[in-house]
């Protein structure tokens, strides 16, 4: 019989396949939206089945270890802590998703001086390095390369933030581009929303690793 720290790695590393596969969606729906590729939009949507169905896989994994080891201290921290990174990575799929179906529905590529604007790559590296982050955290149980992505989060919600501002006074100096804006309001969004799941994410890591360190304090 599999002992209850084997299953713990068999559960880590379902999860870690979880995020990875999230952060690919992340990235192809910003490639697919600031280039206008609809074909990399259209895979996008059709992965999105592949991360619904590892969801369900990761929770029903969990529902199992639970009920078959009754868990305690930080095995029970490390399945509540898994459930709820793998609740907000199913989410992230879900807005890289809606960027994918916007990307088809604006049909048009993004004005370069719009993208420039409004900092769309520089809100993607953002969150580009806020995923490193989490993936260090995750796979390395580094406290500090968790708490990196508070900060990091402060940079996305300013950004979009600004976004607001820049739309209003640029939308009356070339009302052509109004469709593009107001698209651009939309997903700037969903990447600000993205930005709040990873530090949802950064804080279950860091409530089970404290755990665990609490853990082996005592021990000594």
């Amino acid at each position: 019989m599999i002992n209850i720290e084997e299953q713990r790695v068999t559960l880590s590393k379902i999860g870690e396949e979880m995020l990875n596969l999230c952060q690919n969606q992340v990235e192809q729906s910003f490639e697919a939206f600031i280039t206008f590729d609809t074909d990399i939009a259209e895979e996008v949507i059709l992965k999105e089945n592949r991360i619904n169905a590892l969801d369900l896989k990761i929770e029903r994994d969990l529902d199992n270890f639970i009920a078959l080891n009754n868990p305690v201290a930080t095995d029970l921290r490390f399945a509540l802590a898994l459930l709820k990174i793998n609740y907000n990575l199913e989410r992230i799929g879900d807005q890289a998703f809606d960027i994918a179906n916007h990307t088809i529905d604006l049909n048009q590529k993004l004005a370069p001086e719009l993208v420039e604007k409004l900092q769309f790559k520089v809100m993607f590296e953002t969150l580009e390095s806020m995923f490193k982050d989490i993936v260090t955290a995750y796979t390395d149980e580094n406290l500090k390369a968790a708490r990196k992505v508070f900060k990091k989060d402060k940079v996305i919600n300013q950004i979009n933030a600004n976004t607001f501002i820049v739309v209003e006074e640029e939308v009356t100096k070339n009302p052509a581009l109004v469709k593009q804006y107001l698209m651009a309001l939309v997903v700037m969004k969903k990447y600000e929303k993205i930005g709040d799941l990873l530090k949802n994410i950064s804080e279950s890591i860091i409530y089970y690793i404290d755990a665990k360190i609490l853990k082996h304090k005592k021990k000594k």
